[in-house]
């Protein structure tokens, strides 16, 4: 519903409306206002932001979800299976070759996979890119831009994808020493996020 003025009166509807008595206004300082407005705009945003997380969060895999076993197809040849990797901590990125913020995410995540390597942390890039060309698309992104990346890409079957609930990319999982999921993501994060969830994955 839009609120209307009495028509006539000479002012704008909610504008100097503020009481009726015919003493002085107390003097109102611009500032102030403007500063509390600010600070209270910040603070909902904020449980908004939290609030989205929460909710992209409640619709991936829960914590504790054992990874499925099934053989993945390998880049470079061969089959991996999220099962072999078990006693290793498992950074697993669902990507696409199409997607921009997959791309824009991906230096990152090879760089920190090399940095981690030794303390545990094996990284894998599962390509949603659609079969039977995805082999191509892989090729061609890896020749072509990031050749570093070849080790870690497997190809993720519908199956996989949906027990990992991926509904948009990039998707990304952490699975522990045990293979079940500690941490999910859903969306691109920076270097220094990804580097806070890998030691927490890792007991840093």
């Amino acid at each position: 519903m839009t609120e209307q003025g009495n028509a006539g009166d000479g002012q704008r509807p909610g504008v100097g409306q503020e009481g009726t008595g015919s003493g002085p206004k107390p003097e109102r300082h611009g500032w102030s206002w403007v500063l509390l407005l600010v600070t209270g705009l910040c603070g909902v945003g904020a449980l908004a932001y939290l609030g989205v997380q929460e909710a992209l969060r409640a619709r991936l895999a829960s914590d504790g979800m054992a990874a499925p076993t099934m053989k993945l197809e390998r880049y470079e040849g061969g089959t991996l299976s999220l099962a072999d990797l078990k006693g290793k901590v498992v950074m697993l990125d669902f990507w696409a070759t199409w997607c921009p913020p997959c791309q824009a995410e991906m230096p990152s995540l090879v760089k920190l996979a090399k940095e981690y390597e030794g303390k545990g942390l094996v990284f894998v890039a599962a390509s949603r890119d659609e079969m039977p060309d995805a082999p191509m698309f892989v090729q061609e992104f890896i020749l072509s831009r990031m050749p570093e990346l070849a080790p870690y890409v497997v190809y993720a079957p519908d199956e996989m994808a949906a027990a990992f609930q991926v509904t948009a990319l990039p998707t990304l999982y952490f699975l522990d020493r045990e293979g079940r999921v500690v941490d999910a993501q859903r969306g691109m994060l920076d270097e220094a996020a990804l580097r806070r969830r890998i030691e927490q994955a890792l007991g840093l």
